[in-house]
């Protein structure tokens, strides 16, 4: 299995549509996909045309308050390739996110923000 990648991450947020469309104009990403899902759910798949984010809704959201890093299966953060760190930097700024916990080490330059449903994403660039 050399060329095995993965393809997308479902992830369970209050509003696909809202978190999409951020994610749409902070990484210029597409719309793949919208529609019905599990449980009379709905889902949106927001990326590039080699991997996505599904972006899943049930009829009824159940949260946790207590959701972190030492929770087995819990999301810490989802990472993102971008070619111009700083250009993105600048673009969720614009949108009002801020972003933290900057670090240049190799092989490359990082830094993190929270999205909706405080949904962490980690920016990386490796140029």
């Amino acid at each position: 299995m050399k060329n095995a990648y993965l393809e997308h991450a479902n992830l369970t947020v209050t509003d696909p549509d809202a978190t999409a469309e951020l994610l749409v104009k902070l990484f210029d990403w597409k719309i793949r996909w919208s529609g019905e899902a599990l449980d009379q759910g709905y889902t949106v798949h927001v990326g590039g045309d080699a991997s996505y984010v599904a972006l899943y809704t049930p009829p009824s959201i159940r949260s946790s308050e207590t959701s972190n890093h030492l929770d087995v299966l819990n999301l810490n953060h989802l990472g993102v390739v971008v070619d111009d760190i700083d250009a993105v930097e600048r673009t969720i700024k614009a949108h009002g996110l801020t972003p933290f916990k900057h670090a240049n080490y190799e092989p490359g330059q990082r830094f993190y923000f929270h999205a909706n449903d405080q949904l962490e994403i980690e920016v990386i660039s490796y140029a």
